[in-house]
């Protein structure tokens, strides 16, 4: 079995959903939040119909709308938005959600109206841990960017096309926001003052580019897992004797994922273009998955690596196990 822990994938069409039962994967969809009041409710209903139809196949993690400039006007605004805020994690809980996720514009791009960066270790947030930990349900934490968004676009960075393409994200020429520590620091006092707070680092919990520093926080957080979405290009990239000393140490605190996500339904595509489409993708879980169980040697995301040949019982751990664990308390 595969579970893949993030992934942003409308899988409506009932071939998507026969080629991923024939190879026994599962998704988690991921609903994001940008800012107060955009379209993360209209995702999240696609999502949550999708596991509702094919509990076997898809869940789904909801999210909240970050504080708009209302919330900071006094105590009670912030009162109000984290009543309303935990009023509706907790229907979507009962409809079925597997866990809460926070996104990256949340310290990178929302400001308070005296133009501070909000970042997620504010105050206003603590009655939506303290309700997240009281029900034991987890939250996904995408904090910051990889730390290649802070770096120059030369052909060494790994995501340089990324921030080429998405230049809004791109740091390393916006001096006046958070750097990239801020940001970690910021998710760290969270982890630290909500020790009963189950939360999963999305991305290698942004410290993709050094093993180390994950197993660091793996070690001071034990509330904390880290999700391997995204980031396999930066663990082919590092020593893999200590990447795959990392698995081994902790081999309950990291989920498989991919954050493969489809902008438009499964079903909007011609047969050819679904069957294409399918075809592309289990291949990737394969090779994915190939990565973690055996030792040979593979290329993936341009870099010819040896796999991580973990023992078969840390590889299911991964691909599946942790996400039952995390997610589901199994």
């Amino acid at each position: 079995m595969i579970i893949d822990a993030h992934a942003h994938y409308y899988g409506d069409h009932v071939d998507a959903v026969a080629r991923l039962r024939a190879s026994d994967i599962r998704m988690v969809n991921v609903a994001v939040a940008e800012a107060a009041g955009d379209s993360w409710r209209e995702q999240a209903t696609v999502y949550r119909a999708l596991a509702t139809q094919y509990p076997d196949t898809y869940a789904w993690c909801t999210t909240f709308d970050p504080p708009d400039d209302a919330v900071w006007a006094d105590v009670e605004g912030r009162r109000r938005y984290a009543e309303s805020t935990v009023a509706g994690l907790r229907r979507d809980f009962e409809a079925g959600a597997a866990a809460c996720k926070v996104w990256k514009s949340i310290g990178m791009k929302l400001r308070k109206p005296s133009g501070e960066f909000v970042l997620i270790d504010d105050a206003v947030f603590d009655p939506v841990y303290a309700f997240l930990a009281s029900i034991g349900k987890p939250l996904l934490m995408h904090i910051g960017e990889p730390l290649a968004c802070w770096q120059p676009l030369e052909a060494a960075n790994p995501h340089a096309g990324y921030y080429r393409a998405n230049p809004e994200w791109y740091m390393g020429d916006k001096p006046d926001h958070p750097t990239h520590r801020a940001l970690i620091d910021a998710r760290d006092r969270v982890l630290a003052r909500h020790p009963r707070l189950r939360a999963v680092g999305a991305h290698l919990g942004s410290l993709e580019y050094d093993v180390t520093e994950i197993a660091a926080r793996l070690d001071r957080y034990p509330n904390f897992a880290v999700d391997t979405s995204a980031r396999l290009t930066d663990l082919v990239r590092q020593d893999q004797t200590a990447v795959r000393s990392l698995f081994l140490k902790y081999p309950d605190r990291i989920l498989f994922g991919t954050d493969i996500g489809v902008e438009d339904p499964v079903s909007a595509l011609d047969e050819a273009q679904r069957t294409q489409h399918l075809s592309a993708l289990l291949e990737r879980y394969a090779r994915e998955a190939d990565y973690y169980r055996r030792g040979s040697s593979m290329a993936l995301y341009g870099v010819e690596a040896p796999g991580l040949g973990l023992p078969s019982d840390v590889a299911d751990a991964v691909l599946a196990g942790n996400a039952l664990r995390w997610y589901w308390g199994e």
